[in-house]
């Protein structure tokens, strides 16, 4: 019996809003070149982690939205709609003369708008209901940066929200690209924005002890894979890709930028925030993005891991990468640059896994000073390095044991 032929999306527009710059090539050359965003962050002063990695204060969204567009979204929306933007715009497809019925969006999202939230819920303790903003839910609502892309760009296709923390955007990817195979859509949008740095978040995942501590040094606290890290730095940020069939990607005469070619999916089914030691779900869905592919381990040249530097989970996730990939395969995390963007995050890092596959060029972590011997990978660090293999791995794995890996193979 002759085995299908694997399908491949292709991604034919990035965009980019991240604590490492607005523009995927103002983030590129800050990742390659690993300088660290975090920084001390008057928000979140007076809380037991009191920095984070925000997006560039110079950063305006009014000034690219619309001063009366921006007044009514929400942090997340606003950013998933800046990074949609720029993706159309590099796709070359124009959304004023295309059928929109066949044009869907799906967003990773994990928390909403929690700045949103707790202000309204401040408003209504002190001033009382009838004070209570009509746009609150507009404001808060996970769902809110899908329906705002597709108002943006007329997309009147399937219109979905995915939620599995911080392998949101991952999995909005892996949606998006059955939503092509199926023939139910002939492009997609899709990413993940987040934008949940407020006090209520961070004062839980402190409580937590998700958080790094290192509030006397914040540029050095986001540390993957390093023997002195203590916990993950959050962030904020979206990430979007085009995605549409490759022959019809080809037959209009797109640049194709790279192309998700596998995805898995899977549940540890073991705890509700710590990984499983052993990564059995992690693997499983390692495991099921390269059959989704056609692809072995022996394919993958390149792991941009989910690395967010805290104790257990870079311990667990480079066992997983050894005995589901084994030792060729160079890996890094770019969220010593950026931080950890949580429902955003799988979708920013499957922009950078395109990059690196277009340009050659995998990035250093940022702050690998001394690997934890515990992590037995090849780690880039120090500079970036050559790909070897035309095959990446773009590994999510969130809170409540939710896994999802994406297989992206060059143009």
């Amino acid at each position: 019996m002759t085995r299908p032929r694997p399908f491949r999306a292709a991604v034919t527009g990035l965009g980019l809003v991240t604590p490492a710059g607005v523009g995927v090539d103002e983030n590129w050359k800050r990742v390659l070149s690993a300088v660290p965003t975090a920084s001390a962050d008057p928000g979140l002063a007076g809380l037991p982690v009191d920095f984070s990695c925000r997006v560039p204060p110079d950063f305006d969204p009014a000034a690219v939205l619309g001063r009366r567009t921006a007044w009514r979204l929400g942090r997340h929306v606003q950013l998933g709609m800046v990074a949609a933007r720029e993706a159309l715009r590099d796709c070359g497809l124009d959304s004023r003369t295309w059928d929109g019925a066949r044009v869907g969006v799906v967003m990773g999202n994990s928390l909403g708008g929690t700045a949103a939230f707790e202000q309204q819920h401040r408003i209504l303790r002190e001033k009382g209901a009838a004070s209570v903003s009509p746009l609150f839910l507009p404001l808060y609502g996970v769902n809110m940066a899908a329906g705002y892309v597709a108002i943006d760009c007329g997309a009147q296709g399937p219109n979905l929200a995915v939620s599995t923390a911080c392998a949101s955007g991952s999995t909005a990817l892996g949606v998006a690209r059955d939503l092509l195979r199926s023939g139910t859509c002939d492009v997609v949008l899709a990413g993940g924005a987040e934008a949940a740095v407020s006090p209520s978040m961070m004062a839980g995942l402190a409580a937590a002890g998700a958080l790094s501590r290192r509030s006397h040094d914040p540029a050095a606290a986001s540390r993957p894979f390093d023997a002195g890290r203590d916990g993950f730095v959050a962030g904020e940020g979206a990430g979007v890709l085009v995605l549409e069939r490759e022959a019809d990607a080809r037959a209009r005469g797109a640049r194709v930028r790279g192309c998700i070619s596998g995805y898995g999916s899977s549940a540890d089914a073991v705890h509700d925030t710590a990984p499983d030691p052993e990564g059995v779900g992690a693997r499983n869905a390692v495991r099921a993005a390269l059959a989704d592919a056609g692809l072995s381990s022996a394919d993958i040249g390149h792991v941009n891991a989910h690395g967010t530097a805290t104790r257990l989970g870079d311990v667990a996730e480079a066992r997983v990468i050894r005995r589901a990939i084994g030792a060729a395969a160079v890996v890094t995390s770019t969220k010593g640059v950026t931080g950890h963007c949580m429902g955003a995050a799988g979708a920013i890092e499957a922009v950078f896994t395109v990059l690196a596959l277009e340009s050659g060029l995998v990035p250093p972590t940022a702050n690998l000073e001394r690997a934890d011997p515990e992590v037995d990978c090849d780690l880039v660090q120090g500079a970036p390095r050559a790909v070897t293999g035309g095959a990446a791995l773009n590994n999510s794995f969130g809170f409540g044991g939710q896994n999802a890996v994406l297989v992206l193979t060059a143009a």
